[in-house]
């Protein structure tokens, strides 16, 4: 049995704690600002992005811890050190995305049904220091959005705050120019709404890692496919393949030889598995077991 750690096969993108750290501090300003805005102004729709933004510091923060975990090595007690925490923060970050969402949504309905006079002045001025605050913390994570799971929650977080301040600087305007004060709930159900799309398939990706999902573009027969056409090879069975993180992609499995063959030969051919699922299926890590002739299930899948 070898275990293969293929670093030099994949180049980790180094996402540095710096930028996330600034968009806490920002973010914690915009809250405070919004909150007590909203409150004196009575717009729900300020509240609600006071409320989005609050969310936004807490997973701010998850995510910059998630960082500082992620860079520990391994240890005995921690053989795969802390390699899983962004995807627990990417996870809790979304799910917050969507209990905020339903508590909007309820607000929302609430002020349809007993509409309020909303002081719209306040509401431009913050939502205007919203959309520099957020635009400014989206420039900073978005280069680290487009590689890593994590930052790409707490950019996905950041933006839709940013998305959320243009539509209350919209529905400001509309209720100074217009007196149209139902604008305000409504643009409190978009921004839930929109909430819920942006965070549903993070939540569902994050989640699939979480269980050991097998990843979506890997093929698991066709794998076993791949290896039972190599020579020696018998049968390929108890597989495992799953996504440690984003950077890794494990593969375990039993393998059946033709023959009892030396423990030179079995490296040989675990050589060649190795680069056959580097280069095909994008699997860094292989950790097989060789054996001949024994007695177990030799299904694809075994319940363990």
């Amino acid at each position: 049995m070898r275990y293969q750690d293929s670093e030099h096969q994949h180049h980790k993108h180094q996402v540095s704690g710096r930028n996330l750290g600034v968009s806490i501090v920002l973010n914690t300003l915009i809250t405070v600002a919004q909150l007590i805005g909203g409150i004196v102004s009575g717009s729900l729709s300020l509240l609600s992005d006071a409320l989005h933004n609050f969310s936004d510091v807490l997973s701010l923060i998850i995510s910059y811890l998630a960082n500082l975990l992620s860079r520990k090595k391994a240890s005995t007690a921690r053989t795969f050190g802390y390699k899983r925490a962004e995807i627990i923060a990417a996870f809790v970050n979304s799910a917050t995305l969507m209990v905020i969402s339903v508590v909007l949504i309820i607000e929302a309905i609430k002020r349809f049904l007993e509409p309020q006079q909303v002081v719209s002045e306040l509401v431009i001025l913050l939502s205007l220091v919203g959309i520099l605050a957020n635009g400014f913390s989206v420039l900073l994570l978005r280069k680290d959005a487009g590689v890593n799971m994590n930052m790409k929650s707490a950019y996905l977080h950041l933006l839709t705050d940013m998305m959320a301040s243009i539509a209350v600087l919209l529905g400001g305007i509309l209720m100074k120019y217009f007196q149209l004060y139902w604008i305000d709930p409504l643009l409190t159900l978009i921004i839930a709404i929109y909430l819920i799309y942006v965070g549903y398939s993070l939540l569902k990706e994050s989640t699939k890692m979480l269980m050991l999902f097998t990843p979506k573009s890997v093929t698991v027969n066709e794998i076993v496919s791949t290896v039972t056409q190599m020579d020696q090879v018998k049968n390929m069975h108890h597989v495992h393949i799953w996504q440690l993180n984003e950077d890794e992609v494990h593969l375990e499995a039993h393998i059946d030889f033709e023959n009892d063959i030396k423990l030179s030969e079995f490296d040989i051919i675990l050589n060649k598995i190795e680069e056959e699922m580097s280069r095909k299926y994008g699997i860094n890590h292989v950790n097989i077991q060789p054996e001949y002739g024994k007695c177990d299930s030799k299904k694809i899948i075994v319940q363990d």
